[in-house]
């Protein structure tokens, strides 16, 4: 969560499941979610967070804020919520649409995601930079979101997993494609296929994650990132650009991937499908019990492939 108010955030609307700021000084963007009942990604969070995209892509990159223009030169997705970013898919949607063999519903689910992660991996048409700040649990479609940005900054005591494999699925909106860009092949699919939670600091010395910063100084981190390159924004928008050219992460790649995603969870099976159940009683614990991120007690959950308790 943001360690604190910066009275230069100015708020630019309250979705259901997201706030957004902006900051008049540096053309800063924020994106702040705030899921519910869990912390997920539900069907209305991906729906608000398409509405924040396009409120930058619809107006060209600019914003009415107090009846002046301002030009969006950074996007910022965070989170609203303390020491979780987000746990990734709804899982219990999922298993009800597993169960239901319901292959249209999965898919739908899949583009919607890929809908927001795509625009966001190409900072929305090349207007903006993209930045994830990491304050906490990023897991399955958490770390994915974070991955698609093309500014990866998280407090040290975050941890970065994909659980898919433990119930049988892999994480199929763009994790491959957007960590295989980053890191290489190979080390992309040892991180998607062991089930691990990684610490913060593993993944920095990975080249996973662009900035590491002490906990409590993410927003100071982002900002000075941002005062970092400040002179250098038209100069930094297009190398991103040609970046994306040269190691493209296409939308036809990710729709493909979603297709071979849904038909691969209609394949699961009850054991499956229980320890997906685990999973979901350990999300809504977080919520319960208010606890700050994962409970621990979860943890060998993912750690042990789903024999825990």
């Amino acid at each position: 969560m943001l360690a604190r108010a910066d009275t230069r955030l100015v708020p630019i609307t309250q979705l259901a499941q997201v706030v957004t700021r902006f900051d008049e000084e540096t053309g800063a963007y924020w994106a702040l979610m705030t899921p519910k009942p869990r912390p997920c990604f539900s069907i209305q969070l991906l729906d608000d967070l398409q509405g924040y995209i396009r409120t930058i892509t619809d107006n060209c990159g600019t914003l009415l804020v107090h009846g002046r223009e301002h030009r969006v030169h950074y996007g910022v997705l965070a989170s609203n919520r303390p020491n979780v970013f987000n746990l990734g898919g709804d899982l219990a949607l999922f298993r009800m649409l597993i169960q239901n063999q319901d292959r249209r519903a999965l898919l739908d689910y899949g583009r919607k995601c890929i809908d927001n992660l795509f625009t966001w991996h190409r900072n929305c048409d090349g207007m903006i930079t993209s930045i994830a700040l990491v304050q906490g649990d990023a897991l399955g479609g958490g770390f994915e979101a974070a991955l698609s940005a093309s500014v990866l900054i998280a407090e040290e005591s975050s941890r970065f997993g994909f659980p898919e494999i433990l119930f049988n699925l892999f994480p199929g909106m763009g994790a491959f494609s957007f960590l295989s860009r980053r890191i290489g092949r190979k080390a992309a699919e040892e991180i998607i296929m062991s089930g691990t939670i990684y610490p913060a600091r593993q993944l920095y010395d990975l080249g996973v994650i662009d900035v590491l910063t002490p906990d409590g100084t993410g927003e100071a981190a982002v900002q000075s990132f941002i005062r970092k390159h400040s002179r250098n924004v038209v100069g930094r928008q297009g190398f991103e650009r040609a970046r994306n050219e040269v190691m493209p992460v296409t939308r036809e790649e990710l729709v493909r991937v979603v297709e071979i995603w849904a038909d691969t969870a209609l394949k699961l099976q009850e054991r499956d499908l229980k320890v997906m159940d685990r999973l979901i009683r350990a999300q809504a614990r977080t919520v319960e019990t208010e606890e700050p991120g994962l409970p621990s007690n979860v943890l060998p959950i993912y750690a042990a492939g789903g024999e825990s308790a």
